[in-house]
């Protein structure tokens, strides 16, 4: 027979290893990728190197849409202390991003005068997604994989993912300006 304390230390034991996060052991970082922006020229992620950056798939004809505007404030807020908002155009939820690049672009900055990196349209999950987002869940794992439109990544200064956040949480929030602002 077990004795009752032997029992309760590793029952303790067992449960707190579930608990605990395994950092993950990344080959690459965020800044060794690259993705073709809206205009179709190669944005070397490289160059963000040192910075934060909030990575959101974002579509034109969602009712996560409006969180653009949020999206700019976050940007204009923080762009002097070296973060960046890069927006990924996915069609992969309801078909919410039929438009081409330039439409894409268009809509963006007349109806939410968008001036932070808009890339090309990509898929953010599923076996054809870009290599950021394959890059994401292998090394965060599946909290990183959008399961809607505006679904957020934080990239810290070392290029790791810092956390993640879904589509319900606005980019205003306290949780991602508490986040942000730890990192920065």
């Amino acid at each position: 027979m077990f004795n009752k304390n032997y029992l309760l230390i590793l029952f303790t034991t067992l449960m707190f290893s579930f608990f605990q996060k395994v950092d993950a052991k990344y080959e690459k970082v965020f800044f060794d990728h690259s993705i073709k922006n809206i205009g179709n020229e190669l944005i070397d992620l490289n160059q963000y190197k040192g910075k934060t950056v909030l990575l959101v798939n974002v579509a034109s004809k969602c009712g996560f849409t409006k969180q653009y505007t949020g999206l700019q404030a976050l940007y204009n807020k923080y762009k002097d202390k070296g973060f960046f908002v890069i927006g990924v155009p996915s069609n992969q939820f309801g078909g919410q991003e039929p438009g081409s690049n330039s439409e894409i672009k268009d809509f963006c900055e007349t109806n939410f005068n968008i001036t932070f990196p808009i890339t090309d349209k990509v898929d953010v999950k599923g076996d054809e997604a870009h290599e950021i987002y394959k890059w994401a869940k292998k090394n965060y794992g599946n909290s990183t994989v959008p399961k809607w439109n505006f679904h957020k990544i934080l990239i810290n200064k070392d290029g790791k993912i810092q956390g993640t956040f879904n589509s319900f949480i606005d980019p205003m929030s306290d949780k991602i300006i508490k986040q942000i602002e730890t990192i920065l």
